[in-house]
């Protein structure tokens, strides 16, 4: 099984502190947690998630305040917990998915993943969720074979995002970085 405390720095290295910038459709983030993302998680045990700075609303407040503990609170459990990344046996392919999962979307993430599976040798539905199917072509397949197909798949997942908004360009240096390291 893998770990979240060895996958966290990952993510956070290339997320870093905190931004505002316009061009971002997520708005103000830090740690790579978006305003937007802050506002559509909800609650849990009843608590807002977003609510960073505990006075009953989640705005850009919250983003300023968020400490790393905060944001390694709600990567372990809105992400790494519900996504099941523990469950794929090696770390470096774990962290990696999470890595992605983060920038571009859990959902997009694990259909890469399951490509890669594909250009590895096992086809399987591209529906992005890491399932059963999913977990056994996984945890079956060599992972420095799966994890270089991995990595092919963002950097072109990224060259078409760049390809039909330019603005994005700017982002290109530092998403094929993520992608391929």
């Amino acid at each position: 099984m893998s770990r979240f405390n060895l996958a966290i720095d990952t993510v956070l290295e290339h997320e870093g502190g905190y931004v505002n910038d316009p061009d971002d459709p997520g708005g103000a983030t830090n740690f790579g947690i978006s305003l937007r993302y802050l506002r559509k998680a909800g609650e849990l045990d009843g608590e807002l998630i977003g609510d960073i700075d505990a006075d009953g609303d989640v705005d850009i407040d919250d983003i300023r305040a968020m400490s790393r503990e905060d944001a390694e609170h709600i990567y372990k459990v809105m992400w790494w917990d519900r996504h099941r990344y523990a469950r794929i046996r090696d770390q470096a392919l774990a962290t990696k998915v999470f890595d992605l999962a983060v920038n571009m979307g859990a959902r997009q993430a694990h259909r890469l993943l399951q490509r890669a599976c594909r250009a590895a040798g096992r086809p399987l539905v591209e529906d992005g969720i890491i399932g059963r199917n999913t977990l056994a072509a996984v945890n079956g397949l060599d992972a420095e074979v799966l994890l270089a197909a991995l990595r092919s798949e963002a950097a072109g997942f990224y060259r078409v995002l760049i390809a039909r908004d330019p603005v994005r360009k700017k982002w290109e240096t530092g998403w094929l970085r993520r992608a391929y390291s």
